[in-house]
């Protein structure tokens, strides 16, 4: 579940640029996402803290993926916001040390999503 400022903006960034798909679960202030096993609730609320303002507590989700190199096409194509992990190295998708190759998207309120694949 994240907060989210702007429940309107996070809905469309999460369907028409993260490729998720809006669940038939409706209630106000609420919208439930999912993309193939991965479940989503973004909740408005406004008055919160954005996430970009809480630092390191701001990753909330790493997901592992059979093809990340398509994936990180995909979503550049459709305009994602590809961050690099802070401190680390500087390049937006890449192999790290622990075995995945991996990169980093982050949502309209800074929620950092990390998509990896095992490397073998």
């Amino acid at each position: 579940m994240l907060a989210v400022q702007d429940l309107e903006r996070s809905t469309r960034y999460f369907t028409e640029v993260l490729g998720f798909s809006v669940d038939p679960i409706r209630a106000p202030g609420w919208s439930f996402l999912s993309r193939g096993p991965v479940l989503l609730m973004l909740g408005e609320c406004p008055d919160e803290v954005p996430a970009r303002e809480t630092g390191n507590h701001a990753w909330f989700l790493h997901i592992l993926v059979e093809d990340v190199d398509e994936l990180h096409g995909d979503f550049e194509e459709r305009g994602a916001r590809i961050v690099v992990p802070v401190g680390k190295i500087v390049v937006p998708v890449g192999n790290r040390a622990h075995g995945h190759r991996e990169f980093v998207v982050e949502s309209p309120d800074g929620h950092r999503i990390l998509f990896a694949q095992r490397l073998t």
